[in-house]
C-alpha cells in the first residue's frame, strides 16, 4: 500500500536549514517534478479512508493545491484554496500561521456557515498551519467532517490530537541528516 509514496520518501534527497533537516519531495514542494501516478495513488489513499460528505474540499496554498484538485476532479466537491495574500473580499477570514520556522498571515475565502468541509494538506510536522484552518473554520462557522495529511513528521499531529482535532496522517517519516530514514503507513484511524 502506498508503494510509490514510500519509495519517492526514501529516495528524497536532504539538506541542513538550521537545525531542521528538511527533505525536498514532489508530494511537499513540487519538485524535482509531480508525478501522475503519485498523486493518483495518493488520491486514491484519500477517498478509501475519508469522509467525503462534504460540501467543499480545503486546502492550502501551496503544495496542498496538487491534492486538493486532484481530489476535487475525482470527486467532483468544490476546491477552497487558503491564499497566502489577501483579496478583501467580504467575509475574508484572516489565519496566522505559525510553523516551526515562519511565521505569516494565510486568507480564506469560500467558507460559509454550515458548510460540511474535509481538510486535505501535504504535510503536518508542528501542526501550525493545520491549527490555524482548524481555528478560521471554526470561526466561519464550517463543519470539519475530515482532515487527511500525506506526510507525517514530528509531533503536529499529536498536538492537534490533543486539542481534540480528529487528523489522519497516511504516511510517517523520520528524517536524518543524510536521508528519509523511515516510512511508515499509518493505518486509518
Amino acid at each position: 500500500m502506498l508503494e510509490i509514496l514510500k519509495k519517492s520518501l526514501l529516495d528524497a534527497p536532504v539538506f541542513r536549514r538550521g537545525e531542521y533537516n528538511y527533505f525536498i519531495h514532489p508530494i511537499t514542494d513540487g519538485v524535482p517534478q509531480v508525478n501522475p501516478s503519485l498523486i493518483r495513488e495518493v488520491v486514491s489513499h484519500i477517498i478509501r479512508i475519508a469522509d467525503l460528505d462534504v460540501d467543499k474540499i480545503v486546502t492550502v496554498e501551496a503544495m496542498g493545491i496538487p491534492i486538493g484538485m486532484a481530489l476535487s476532479l475525482v470527486t467532483d466537491i468544490p476546491l477552497v484554496i487558503i491564499r497566502k495574500r489577501k483579496y478583501g473580499l467580504p467575509g475574508e477570514i484572516e489565519v496566522s500561521q505559525v510553523t516551526g520556522y515562519s511565521r505569516s498571515q494565510l486568507f480564506m475565502n469560500g467558507i460559509k456557515k454550515g458548510d460540511r468541509v474535509i481538510m486535505v494538506d501535504d504535510v503536518v510536522s508542528t501542526g501550525g498551519t493545520a491549527l490555524a484552518t482548524l481555528e478560521a473554520l471554526k470561526v466561519a462557522g464550517a463543519e470539519v467532517r475530515d482532515v487527511v495529511v500525506v506526510v507525517q513528521r514530528g509531533d503536529g499531529a499529536a498536538h492537534l490530537r490533543e486539542k481534540g482535532h480528529k487528523i489522519k496522517t497516511m504516511v510517517r517519516v523520520e528524517v536524518d541528516e543524510k536521508r528519509v530514514s523511515r516510512v511508515e503507513v499509518n493505518s486509518p484511524s
